[in-house]
Parts: structure tokens; sequence; C-alpha cells
């Protein structure tokens, strides 16, 4: 029986390594994986999921605007998926994460979801909140904050290195523009240990 999965995190996890390695094992066993990314994160490239441990895989892309309900069903007509996979799950629209219920539910497809739970404000993103509602399962990915603690906030900084608390929910970055926090040091703003020199 299909399900589907959401594996969330905060950045900097591994979130984009286990995907790989997802991918990666369906293949060594004579299965076809299907694997998506959303077109607004480019910052390996279009169509490109890049680890921090040097491992990448080329994928397609897709926008708001996609039915990946339709786009699964029309290539189960030529070549079915074993799994669809997906990066960067928290960019999903409502619909799109109700088209995955429905890619499991009557493709009897699995779903696996990768992504963050809440954006910079610790406010949760469309697709998180939902996937949160709908999947079946859930697994979160652990790392950790620069006091050791675990981490599950994500911070924006400022050119400064300070912690910036408005602006925009979408704004692609990465170890530059964020970093993994645990709750206290999110709430007192401190994104490194004090006197800590930041870097250029």
């Amino acid at each position: 029986m299909a399900s589907l999965h959401y594996k969330y995190a905060a950045m900097n996890s591994g979130k984009s390594t286990q995907l790989i390695q997802a991918h990666f094992n369906y293949q060594e066993r004579g299965l076809s994986p299907y694997a998506m990314t959303p077109g607004v994160d480019t910052r390996s490239g279009s169509g490109v999921i890049r680890a921090r441990v040097g491992l990448q895989l080329e994928v397609d892309t897709f926008g708001a605007d996609c039915d990946l309900f339709e786009l699964i069903r029309t290539r189960e007509e030529q070549t079915r998926p074993d799994v669809f996979i997906l990066d960067e799950a928290q960019f999903l629209t409502r619909a799109q994460v109700y088209q995955l219920a429905r890619i499991v539910d009557e493709l009897n497809i699995p779903v696996m979801a990768y992504g963050l739970k809440s954006d910079f404000r610790g406010e949760l993103f469309e697709g998180a909140y939902h996937l949160l509602c709908l999947a079946d399962k859930l697994e979160e990915l652990k790392t950790i904050c620069w006091c050791g603690n675990k981490a599950h906030m994500n911070a924006r900084l400022g050119a400064d290195g300070h912690l910036l608390r408005e602006g925009e929910q979408v704004e692609i970055g990465g170890n530059e523009r964020y970093v993994a926090l645990c709750r206290r040091h999110y709430i007192q703003g401190k994104a490194r240990p004090e006197g800590e020199v930041k870097g250029p």
C-alpha cells in the first residue's frame, strides 16, 4: 500500500543527501524513481538537487501552476514511476499537496516529500502545513544549533550577520543567508556564540 511521506527539518540537516540516497536505492534495485524540485530554487542551477556533501542529482522542475497528479498520471502511461520524490516541498501549494495525496490513493504510487517546516519568522510554509495535515508518515530529520542542542528554527541573516524578523517569506539562499538554530537562540537572536567574529 502506497503512502505519502513528509521528511522535514531545519536547514543543513542532510535532507538533500537523504533524497539523493533514496533515489539511488530505488535505481540500484532496478526500480524507476522520478524526482522533481521547484523551479524557483536555482541555487545549484535549474533542475539540480545538490547536497552539501558533494552529491547532486539532475531532475525535472515544477511551478506553482503544475498539476502534479496529471503529470504523474500521464507519465504512468509511458513508464510508471515506482516512487515520486520531491525536493523543497515547502514550496508546494495547498492544491499540489492534495494532488500528491491523489497520486498515493488513486495511482498507488508512493510519494516522498522532503522540505522545511517553518520559515525564518517561525511560521509554517503553505506546503509544509498541508503535508503535516495529510501525510501518512512524518519524519523529522535532526540537525544541531551552534550550541549543540537540537535546531529546528531557520534564521535569516542580514548583511551584518544579525537575524532578520521581517521580509518576504521566500528568499532563496544558502549558508550565507540562513542558519539553523535552537528555539532559545532563535528567540534571543543569537546566530553564533558571543564574541565570534563574523566571517567574510
